[in-house]
C-alpha cells in the first residue's frame, strides 16, 4: 500500500488555521467529509477523542497522527495538515506537533489500518523527509513529497 493510493491533495491543508488539538482535528474532519458526504465531522471527533483518551497520537518529533474506526466508512481514507507555527497536541516529547495525518478506516480493518500507519511513520522517520513537508511551498509540493517517498520504500 502506497500513501498515495489514499491520499489525495484535495485532503492536505498546507496551512492549519487551528492553533489547538481539537481545531487540527476538526479542519482534517472537515477536509475528509467535504468529498464523502456519509462522513459526519461530528460523529468521526467523537471517535478522534474517544482514541486519544486512551493516549494521544501526538508521537513526537513535531508529528501527530490522530486516528479512528468508523462503520461510515467503506475504505481506508487519509488526510495531512500542516502547521508552521505547531500545535500543543499532547506529545509524548512535550513539543508542538507540526505535521499531522488523519486516519480514518472502516470498523473491521486492523490490518490496514496498522499497514498505514506504520507506512506514515517510517515516511516521518526522516529528519530530512520532515524538513522538506515543513518547508514545501504547498499543498501540491507536500504531496509530490509524499509521492517520491512512497517510491523509496
Amino acid at each position: 500500500m502506497k500513501l498515495t493510493d489514499i491520499l489525495s491533495k484535495d485532503h492536505i491543508i498546507a496551512d492549519l488555521r487551528s492553533r489547538t488539538k481539537r481545531g487540527v482535528m476538526e479542519e482534517l474532519c472537515q477536509s475528509l467529509a467535504s468529498t464523502h458526504p456519509d462522513l459526519e465531522p461530528g460523529r468521526l471527533m467523537e471517535v478522534l477523542i474517544e482514541r486519544e483518551r486512551l493516549g494521544s497520537t501526538g508521537i513526537g518529533d513535531g508529528i501527530a497522527i490522530p486516528h479512528g474506526k468508523t462503520d461510515k466508512v467503506g475504505e481506508l481514507m487519509l488526510a495531512f495538515g500542516r502547521s508552521l507555527a505547531g500545535v500543543d497536541f499532547d506529545s509524548l516529547d512535550a513539543k508542538p506537533a507540526h505535521l499531522f495525518f488523519l486516519v480514518v478506516a472502516p470498523e473491521n480493518s486492523a490490518g490496514v489500518h496498522l499497514k498505514a500507519l506504520a507506512r506514515i511513520s517510517r515516511l516521518l522517520k526522516s529528519t530530512a523527509v520532515r524538513r522538506e513537508l515543513l518547508e514545501a511551498a504547498d499543498a501540491i509540493e507536500i504531496y509530490e513529497i509524499v509521492a517520491a517517498q512512497d517510491e523509496e520504500f
